[in-house]
């Protein structure tokens, strides 16, 4: 039995639709599979508690490194989560309830002795955008309020401000507010939903021309290159969702030593894959759920940053 395969599971949005040449959980199944691994393939669908015992009806998968046909099913695989050696949730946001009913039923697995990457308890707690709360030397100038008058104070304070729900994903739902903008009012209402939710606001970074970062965490550590997003001509948002140019870059010295305040604390939370994403000197996020970047940085600097992650993943296995 000591020889035996790997058994590795992934909970992650119908993979027919994700776009191969840049799906990080693609990366990260292509490395399982050269490492021999076998993978158990499950949407939240496929998930379900009995008794209290933590089930999935999953299907065996092949991946392949193929544009145009990624992936096949193999037999189907029914039974406790606990039988895999390790599980990615790899579901991408939003981040609402049925995310966090998922991470539940992942705990009940976690608690039977399966290794779950990111921690389910980790997933919930660190919210991408509040949890730089806890960075406050890290980050620019922040607010998180559903009073419309603190956001207009902040604005006053600052000039321009970046405001952001909470519970956004892919550049949604983001605005860039000046000083004296006429439209202020309404964006305030619009995101506090006329003051009954919560909304992030953040100093306006000017280096946002020069990209939005996304420097990668693995295992506390920090992969040697970011993957800049460039906002598209017009546009204030660095993601790549909304039309950005990515671009790789070894990482600043500024970089290093936000990765160095950030990733072992996410480490000691059982985060083992991660993403900051940084304006000029400044953390703005901290991504947890399902961070991508992998492929275009491998692309670009003929490196494998999911063998890496799966060299973690190890280690923790053979605790």
């Amino acid at each position: 039995m000591d020889n035996a395969p790997r058994e590795l599971g992934v909970v992650m949005d119908p993979i027919e639709t994700i776009k191969p040449y840049k799906d990080s959980t693609l990366a990260m199944l292509l490395a399982a599979q050269r490492r021999g691994w076998r993978i158990v393939y499950f949407t939240q669908d496929d998930l379900l508690v009995r008794d209290g015992a933590p089930i999935g009806h999953g299907r065996r998968l092949v991946v392949e490194d193929d544009p145009d046909r990624w992936f096949s099913y193999g037999e189907p695989w029914s039974g406790s989560l606990e039988r895999l050696d390790v599980l990615l949730m790899r579901k991408d946001p939003p981040f609402d309830m049925e995310y966090i009913y998922t991470t539940y039923i992942l705990s009940l697995a976690e608690q039977r002795g399966l290794l779950v990457v990111n921690r389910p308890s980790a997933l919930r707690e660190i919210n991408e955008k509040a949890y730089t709360a806890w960075f406050p030397h890290c980050t620019p100038p922040t607010v998180i309020t559903r009073a419309k008058t603190e956001l207009a104070r902040f604005l006053d304070e600052q000039g321009a401000i970046v405001l952001k729900p909470l519970d956004g994903m892919g550049g949604r739902s983001i605005f860039v507010v000046r000083k004296g903008d006429p439209n202020t009012n309404v964006i305030f209402e619009t995101l506090t939903r006329d003051g009954t939710r919560f909304t992030l606001a953040q100093r306006y970074v000017p280096e946002i021309v020069d990209g939005d970062k996304r420097v990668l965490i693995v295992d506390g550590e920090p992969v040697e290159y970011a993957l800049a997003r460039v906002p598209a001509p017009g546009e204030s948002r660095g993601n790549l969702a909304m039309g950005a140019r990515g671009e790789g870059r070894p990482l600043t010295p500024r970089d290093r030593w936000l990765a160095a305040e950030v990733g072992p604390i996410l480490r000691e939370k059982g985060v083992l894959f991660a993403g900051l994403d940084v304006i000029g000197d400044y953390l703005t996020e901290i991504n947890v759920t399902s961070p991508t970047g992998i492929r275009e940085l491998d692309r670009q600097f003929g490196i494998d940053i999911a063998d890496r992650l799966l060299d973690a993943i190890e280690r923790r296995l053979r605790k």
